[in-house]
């Protein structure tokens, strides 16, 4: 009774990670083949259909070994199971430690906070600083527009100082406060005295455009910015890992009592068959 239902419940299991497999591959094929796709949704697809294929492939092998007692397939899946659960984990300690350093710096009489990219990890910092990475992340950046709600803001100075930005808003999407800046609208700025006569300490002011194709997004501050939202998203995925890596390795519990089921249903089978062919 009890392999009877170690059985059933992985191919239960595996028939409902079977089902979730192909909107995931659907999902990757459209991101690839849509004619108005930008540049980081056709670089995201190649991922996400790995991913559906490697699912529908291993569920497929589950649902198969444990239904139908066949256990080459049930020990590739075990297989795979134990491969995808070191890579879960080992990835959620890597994310943890990338991501234990670094925040977004207050200022004096401003809602958001400004970010400097050598306050993070050395690792995000190379990632960064990689001309081929961020030349595909500025793309990104430009073509999901993230700038295009604070240049529709019709706000005035006070207004947007007393803003909560994000961190690709802040870095991003204004110049940094160090340059003294006046803020004209939108994500317009002007050189005030103060910024003309005190030479600028940090090179971002000079990079600052007011062109909405350009602004910041070749300033350290939006590589900073970016960091900043990578270690945001990148913890909340390491807590999901943590829970689904949780889920897994009771789903490789069943699938390893599973195997032992078919083992023994094949043992006893054999003996069976050589107990009437001694008896005939």
């Amino acid at each position: 009774m009890a392999f009877r239902l170690s059985n059933s419940l992985l191919g239960i299991l595996n028939a409902v990670t079977f089902l979730l497999s192909v909107p995931v591959l659907g999902g990757g094929i459209w991101l690839a083949t849509r004619a108005d796709g930008t540049e980081c949704e056709r670089y995201l697809s190649a991922p996400v259909i790995a991913f559906g294929v490697f699912l529908l492939l291993v569920s497929l092998a589950g649902l198969v070994g444990a239904c139908c007692r066949v256990n080459c397939l049930l020990w590739f899946y075990l297989v795979a199971m134990f491969v995808l659960i070191v890579v879960l984990f080992c990835f959620t300690v890597f994310a943890f430690v990338v991501t234990n350093k670094g925040a977004g710096e207050a200022v004096s009489g401003r809602g958001y906070k400004e970010y400097r990219l050598g306050d993070y990890s050395n690792w995000l910092q190379k990632r960064m600083e990689n001309s081929k990475n961020w030349n595909r992340i500025r793309s990104c950046l430009q073509d999901s527009k993230v700038c295009k709600k604070l240049q529709d803001k019709n706000w005035d100075q006070t207004q947007f100082f007393k803003a909560d930005l994000s961190p690709l808003e802040s870095g991003c999407c204004k110049p940094p406060t160090s340059c003294n800046f006046a803020y004209i609208g939108g994500t317009n700025w002007t050189t005030t005295p103060a910024s003309t006569t005190t030479p600028f300490s940090d090179p971002d002011c000079k990079t600052w455009s007011n062109d909405g194709t350009q602004l910041c997004y070749n300033c350290q501050s939006c590589k900073a910015g970016t960091v900043a939202t990578l270690k945001r998203d990148w913890k909340r995925v390491a807590v999901v890992c943590i829970v689904f890596l949780v889920f897994i390795v009771i789903v490789y519990s069943l699938g390893c009592c599973a195997f032992r089921n078919n083992r023994r249903d094949n043992r006893g089978a054999y003996r069976g068959a050589a107990w009437k062919g001694g008896y005939a």
